[in-house]
Order: C-alpha cells, then sequence, then structure tokens
C-alpha cells in the first residue's frame, strides 16, 4: 500500500532544499518535478520548481512555472521569482503588478538578523521587495517611482547596498552621512535575538529541574524525603532517559531480567532516592529500589555482572536509631564533567544512599556478595578508569538481592520519632578517589557525634564552595547575554560606518567629483583598500580626471591580486589604448578571452586592441559580439561608435551612441559621441545641446566643458567661449585644451596679453607642441614682434613637419605685411 501523499510531498520538499543548499542545483530540479507531478496546482510546489530554474539561469522556465501562483497573490514565493524572472525578461509592468498585487503579504516584513549558519527565512522581506520593485520600475522608465522604492528599501535596512547603488547610478541626491544608521527596529531585533541565542539553554535546564522536583515528590517511598536539585549540575538531572534503540534492544533486555528474577519486578524508585532502612532489624525493602522496567536503571549488559573485589568492614560511625541520615548524589569536578558528558544509556552516578549502604559494614551485605554457581563470592572489580561508572547490574545485584536466613540484619539508620530528616554533605565521589575501599558518613545530627576525619571535613568544605557557584549560574549567564547584545551592538555600528565610508566614496563617484572620491577611498582601512572592488573604484576616479598612468598601476595591481576578475576591464582597456601601450593592451586582450569566451568586457578588450592597430572593421565585430553578449552594456554601444565615427560612418554611429544612451541614460560617453557627429556634420545647435546634457551628467569633465566653449567658438561667440574655457582652466590647470582654448578665444577677442600668458604657461606645460608654437608666433605677429613670430614658427615647423605648407604661409605673410608698411612709408 502507498504511503501517504501528504509524507512523500514532505521528504520530496527537504531533498530539494536540501539540494538548492548544496548548490545541486540539477538534483533539485529534477526532484522539484516529481514533486510538482503529485499536485500540479499546489503554489508551494510550483515555487520549488521555478525557483529550480530561476537558479539555473533558466528565465522563461521560471516565469512560465511560477506565473500562475504568482498571479493569485496568495504565495510570496511565486510571486518574488516570477518578478525576478521578469526583470531579466525585460517583462517590467508584469513584475511590478504581481508584486503590487501581494503587497499584503510582504508588507511590513523584516528578516534582519533571522539569517544565521543554522537558520534562514525563505521567503523575501519588505527590504528585498522594494529592491526589487524599484528595479523594474526603473527598466520601465518610472524614475520617480524607483527612487521611491529604493529609498523605502534603505529605510528599513540601511545595508540594503544594491539599493543604494542604484539610487547613485540614476543620479538621485542622497545625503549618505545620514543613511546608513541604524534604525530603532534594527535595535529592537538584535536586543531581542542574541539573548535567544543563548536563554534556551539555560531555559531547558530550569524546565528540566522543575519538572524533576515536581517529579520527584510524586514518587512514592516510605517516608518524605528533601533532595534539592541543583540546575546547574548535569548529573542531578533525574528525567527519565529514552533508551530508543543503543547497543541492545532495552525492552526485550529487561523482558530477560524479569524472566530471570521475578522478585526485582515492578520497583518505582530510583536509585539516587532510596531510603535508608526503616529499622534496625529492617531487611532492605524492594518496594523503594528502582524497577527493571524503568528506562533510567536498565543495564546495558544482559550477561552476568562484573565481579567485585571484596570490600574491608568498617563500624559505623554512630550507633543506635538517633543519626538522622540523608544525603545527596555525588558530584564530580568540574574538569571531569567537562570532558565526560551524560551517557546515552546510564547515568554516571550513584546515590549517595547507594554508596551509604555499600560503605558500611553491615553483616547482611556483608553476606549478600555475588556468589558464583559453585557459591564462591566474587571479589568486586575495581575500574582501572578513575571516572568511569559502576554498572547499574553490580549496584542492583550488590544491594537488592533477599538476605538469606541466618544473617544479620543492618542496624537501622533511620531518623528518631519527630525528627525531620535533614541534608547532609555527600560523600567524596569515587572520581575524586578512585582508589578508596572505604566510605564515611558525613555530619551527624543526633547527640552522639564522633570526629570527623580530615579529608571528609576538606569534602564539605570543598562542596561548600562549590554550591554557590551552581546555584547562580544565572545571573553570570544573563549577564554574558546582555555583554553579547553590547558587542553585536558595537559590530553592527562599526559596520554601518565602514558601509557609510564606502557610500561616500561611490556617491562621490557616481556624482563625477573625483578628486574627493579618491580621497574618501583612500581613508578607507589598508585591508579594504587591497581589495579589488575599492582599487577599481579608485582607478576609475583617476581615469575620470584623465590621469592615465596613474589609473593603469591600479589596475594592474587589480590583475595581479583577482586574475579571474572581468569587471572595469573595459576601463583598463581604455587606459591602455590612451597611452599607446599596444603590447599590453594585446596581452590583456588574449588573457580574458582565453579565460572566457562569454566575457562582453573581454571582447569589449580585444576590440580596443584592434583599434590601436587600427583594424576598425574587426574591432567592430569585437565591439557587437560584445553587445550581443550583454544588450545593456552602453560602453560596448559607444566604442563602436567610435569606431564608426573613425570609418566616417556617421549614421551608423548615430544609431550606436543611441543604443547606448538607452541602455544607460547617464552614460556621459554617449552624448559626447552624439555631439562630436553633430560638430562633424555641421549642426552646432545639436552638438552644443548634447555637449550640454553631458556636461550636465558630468560637470567635473573639462573635455565636455571645452567642447561646449569650441561649439560656440565657431558660431562666432567667443566670449562666452572663453568663459567656458577659462572655467574648464580653474578645475585642472594643467588641461592642455583648455589653456589653448582660452587663450586663442582671448586674441579673438582682443586680449592679447591675457592670451600670452595663458601660452607662456601651457609653453612650459607642454613644451614639445607644434600648435602651442604656432599660436604664439601668431600672437607675437598681432604685438608687432616679428623675430619672435618667425622664432616661435620655425619651432612649429621642425615639430610638425606635416603642418608646413600653413605655416610656411604665415612666415610668408609675415614678409608680405613687411612689404606693405615700406610701401606706404614711400
Amino acid at each position: 500500500m502507498p504511503p501517504q501523499m501528504s509524507c512523500v510531498s514532505s521528504q520530496l520538499r527537504q531533498l530539494i532544499h536540501y539540494h538548492i543548499d548544496n548548490n545541486l542545483l540539477q538534483n533539485a530540479l529534477f526532484f522539484s518535478e516529481r514533486l510538482a507531478a503529485y499536485d500540479l496546482k499546489s503554489s508551494e510546489n510550483a515555487y520549488l520548481l521555478s525557483l529550480c530554474h530561476l537558479r539555473l539561469g533558466d528565465n522563461s522556465s521560471a516565469y512560465e512555472y511560477s506565473k500562475l501562483g504568482a498571479h493569485k497573490g496568495a504565495h510570496l514565493g511565486c510571486a518574488y521569482v516570477f518578478a525576478q524572472a521578469c526583470l531579466a525578461l525585460d517583462k517590467y509592468k508584469d513584475g511590478i503588478m504581481v508584486l503590487e498585487k501581494s503587497r499584503g503579504l510582504w508588507s511590513g516584513k523584516n528578516n534582519f538578523g533571522k539569517h544565521t549558519p543554522t537558520t534562514r527565512q525563505p521567503y523575501a522581506d519588505a527590504a528585498a521587495v522594494n529592491c526589487l520593485l524599484g528595479k523594474l520600475y526603473h527598466g520601465y522608465n518610472d524614475k520617480q517611482r524607483a527612487i521611491s522604492c529604493f529609498q523605502e528599501a534603505l529605510k528599513i535596512n540601511p545595508l540594503m547596498w544594491d539599493a543604494f547603488t542604484s539610487l547613485c547610478d540614476m543620479g538621485a541626491n542622497i545625503r549618505v552621512s545620514s543613511l546608513f544608521k541604524m534604525n530603532p527596529e534594527m535595535e529592537a531585533i538584535l536586543r531581542v535575538s542574541v539573548p535567544e541565542q543563548v536563554e534556551p539553554q539555560h531555559q531547558s535546564r530550569d524546565v528540566a529541574s522543575t519538572s524533576v522536583s515536581d517529579h520527584d515528590r510524586s514518587r512514592p517511598g516510605p517516608r518524605p524525603v528533601s533532595i534539592a536539585t541543583d540546575p546547574g549540575d548535569p548529573f542531578n538531572n533525574t528525567q527519565p532517559r529514552s533508551f530508543n534503540g543503543g547497543l541492545f534492544n532495552q525492552l526485550g533486555m529487561s523482558q530477560k531480567l524479569n524472566e530471570s528474577n521475578p522478585s526485582l519486578t515492578n520497583l518505582p524508585a530510583t536509585v539516587n532516592e532510596m531510603d535508608s532502612p526503616a529499622g534496625s532489624n529492617a531487611q532492605i525493602d524492594a518496594s523503594i529500589v528502582p524497577s527493571r522496567n524503568q528506562p533510567g536503571v536498565v543495564s546495558a549488559y544482559p550477561s552476568e555482572p562484573p565481579q567485585a573485589p571484596v570490600r574491608k568492614s568498617r563500624t559505623l560511625l554512630t550507633q543506635g536509631l538517633g543519626m538522622d541520615f540523608s544525603m545527596d548524589a555525588p558530584k564530580m569536578s568540574r574538569g571531569l564533567t567537562s570532558k565526560r558528558g551524560p551517557r546515552p544509556v546510564e547515568p554516571a552516578e550513584e546515590s549517595a544512599a547507594t554508596q551509604a549502604v555499600r560503605g558500611t559494614n553491615l553483616g547482611a551485605m556483608a553476606g549478600e556478595r555475588k556468589r558464583t554457581i559453585s557459591g564462591q563470592v566474587v571479589p568486586r572489580q575495581t575500574s582501572e578508569d578513575p571516572g568511569a561508572p559502576q554498572r547499574r547490574s553490580v549496584r542492583l545485584f550488590n544491594q537488592i538481592r533477599p538476605t538469606k536466613t541466618g544473617t544479620a540484619a543492618p542496624p537501622s539508620v533511620g531518623p528518631a520519632p519527630g525528627r525531620e530528616l535533614k541534608k547532609a554533605r555527600p560523600p567524596i565521589s569515587r572520581i575524586m578517589r578512585p582508589n578508596s575501599t572505604t566510605s564515611t558518613v558525613g555530619r551527624q545530627v543526633s547527640g552522639n557525634r564522633k570526629p570527623v576525619p580530615e579529608d571528609q571535613m576538606e569534602v564539605d568544605q570543598r562542596d561548600a564552595i562549590a554550591r554557590p557557584y551552581h546555584s547562580a549560574t544565572s545571573i553570570p549567564t544573563q549577564r554574558s547575554s546582555e555583554t553579547d547584545a553590547v558587542k553585536q551592538e558595537e559590530a553592527l555600528n562599526y559596520l554601518l560606518t565602514l558601509i557609510r565610508q564606502f557610500g561616500q566614496g561611490y556617491f562621490a563617484l557616481a556624482q563625477f567629483q573625483c578628486q574627493e572620491a579618491f580621497r574618501l577611498f583612500n581613508n578607507l582601512p589598508r585591508a579594504q583598500q587591497e581589495t579589488p572592488w575599492v582599487m577599481s573604484q579608485m582607478g576609475r576616479a583617476l581615469y575620470e580626471q584623465a590621469d592615465y598612468p596613474a589609473a593603469e598601476k591600479y589596475y594592474r595591481r587589480i590583475r595581479q591580486i583577482a586574475p579571474t576578475r572581468f569587471e572595469d576591464m573595459e576601463i583598463y582597456s581604455t587606459i591602455l589604448w590612451h597611452l599607446k601601450r599596444e603590447t599590453d593592451l594585446a596581452f590583456l586582450a588574449h588573457e580574458l578571452i582565453d579565460a572566457s569566451w562569454q566575457s562582453p568586457e573581454a571582447w569589449c578588450v580585444l576590440g580596443n586592441s584592434w583599434a590601436l592597430a587600427r583594424d576598425h572593421e574587426q574591432a567592430l565585430k569585437c565591439f557587437k559580439r560584445a553587445t550581443q553578449l550583454n544588450p545593456k552594456f552602453a560602453y560596448a554601444f559607444t566604442l563602436q561608435g567610435h569606431e564608426h565615427v573613425a570609418n566616417e560612418e556617421y549614421d551608423k554611429a548615430l544609431i550606436s551612441y543611441r543604443q547606448g544612451m538607452a541602455a544607460d541614460k547617464r552614460h556621459y560617453n554617449a552624448w559626447y559621441g552624439v555631439g562630436k557627429v553633430y560638430e562633424k556634420l555641421g549642426n552646432y545647435e545639436k552638438a552644443f545641446a548634447h555637449f550640454s546634457s553631458a556636461s550636465l551628467i558630468n560637470p567635473t569633465n573639462t573635455i565636455l566643458i571645452c567642447s561646449i566653449g569650441s561649439i560656440l567658438e565657431k558660431q562666432k561667440q567667443h566670449r562666452q567661449a572663453s568663459s567656458y574655457f577659462a572655467r574648464a582652466t580653474e578645475m585642472d590647470p594643467k588641461s592642455h585644451m583648455a589653456r589653448y582654448g582660452k587663450a586663442r578665444s582671448l586674441m579673438a577677442i582682443g586680449d592679447n596679453k591675457g592670451a600670452l600668458k595663458d601660452l607662456m604657461i601651457l609653453k612650459d606645460i607642454a613644451p614639445d607642441a607644434a600648435m602651442v608654437h604656432f599660436l604664439l608666433g601668431r600672437l607675437y605677429k598681432g604685438l608687432r614682434d616679428k623675430g619672435a613670430a618667425v622664432r616661435h614658427f620655425t619651432i612649429a615647423l621642425n615639430l610638425d613637419p606635416k603642418a608646413s605648407p600653413k605655416i610656411k604661409e604665415a612666415i610668408e605673410s609675415l614678409e608680405d605685411d613687411d612689404d606693405d608698411e615700406l610701401s606706404m612709408m614711400a
């Protein structure tokens, strides 16, 4: 008969989660299909099946299998997987609709602090769903709602780094200093979660001790016995233990013992609570001896009990019936306790009453030694291991065996009439003195007292010191929990401070405040600076400032510490392109392509290598392959447009640039490329508009500002152009393009002195620039300094022989001016 389907489904779900957690996704997919076959309409089954497809990268299948459960709006897992598949498939509207429909399932839910190495939350909380909603709204071109969702995610969980970087990439205005802070909800969760990790142990101890005490009171016995249970001592735990399994079948073993010795059945009390004999002539009462049917007293050795050594006889320390006698279970030393845990089959200690009965020299007990078949007394066997407990079978056969006729009964050690039993100090444990064969009786409460041995006094003193420690274990535990909570809060505050530093640097770089971003990243701890991500951000900041040699050092270091990293390698290839390092660029391209043919960054690097070799057709093929692998790779579209411009294919270049703008609206390089195309086509108005848009995205880029000045200069708006060039010069005093444009615009408006000042600075910065000397020659010509003009024209001719026709024409114009002056004087 087949088992119930609910049990089969439960086992399959366990298998699926097991394989998912161990990243065995093909196995998880196989079992999830078996689970879905039992109930195709179950949303939970559909969720697991779609989750496996999503983890395997099969977004279309994840979309189809989770569609039904997601549109019902009753299962958060299906809705979340469906929305993730929609984001990958560019079906933004469907994902938004499903998540909004299931808002009641995730709104107000916070899983912060609930993911540990042993526990996890399978479904997303409000922060994760809001982050996903923000991405969907951003893909749907609803910028305001996307920003709102990302902000809501960060309010719930400030450590939602993905939401923060998305806001930065969208150009949102953020106050980073007030963002990464612990909110009241996080504080409450943190204060509750830390004690919960510690308290259950002490709670289980307290519950165990309470239940044991109540159980002890209800046990049958000839008279009430007061036994103090120490919750901190694991050996005083007298709860019934379960013996399912083990070395032997406990039920079968107890049945064999009962059959072999019927007098030992139905004995209700435990050894730890056994009373002393009731009178001087009384035998050991079998009614107060533990029953073999109870799981706590069954021996793990069903065969012949072990031999016991002959014990020395010893008289009682007290005489008469006036002794008040009561004992606790002996305690073991802390060092041994930590090494020897509770045994699953039998307890490790004997009761004090058992030790007292075994330790006294009673005639009846002396005659009740275990005998062999021939009738000889078997000597007791001492354990070689001082920490090894005595077998229960030995205790039972030595203490409970019926007394033979003619043997003397043990003297009574019961309490005097009208007296209440009081607790005496326990004798020293056998573990503390393994070779001892005598037992000592503790403090006497009758009038007759005898001197107590020194070893017993030492035991009492040690025990008196140990008792307060065990009884007060809850106080240091509570303090420890509070200390752990404080430590966890301090650790979280430190982490938030560190993430705030990262956030400030990333936000500054997103706003293209490159110098500030580099400073912030440079202030991070040294260990964090050596990570590839931070080094990439620092190199990117230097690259945006056109400091290519310094940026190249950071990316070269990244290649050394993370040779398998592909992210940002396209930026590294562009840096090598600007530095004209053809060999290094070719080597980098082959390294990345050999590592992965499926990496769009690798194809982008290979395209830059072909571009530096001036093979534009091969470069175009590589850039197109990169965009095929990643249709949202905006930088690859931009580089593709640059190659079309080099081939003078301006229409194709415009298409490529616009594809890059569609992939990333804040990709200023694409806006700049469109402006350059319109500038070449003579459409200065559109060129000015696109250069201005690019400058709004990146207001610190001097090239964009200089491009705007050049367009204004071509439109004969020299005064406005000079203001843009002056602004670029202030931002980057070492910019050749900015100073040259400023000097040229100042010459156009007649400010030759100001132009001469900038040109002399530029001559010192770039002494080998032919255009600088050529412009100086023209300036000196305007100042009527013919000698200086000829000198700089000659230098320009030597530096750039290709421009010799233009330079010779300028020199000849100087002679023509002299001829005109002579003719006018004549």
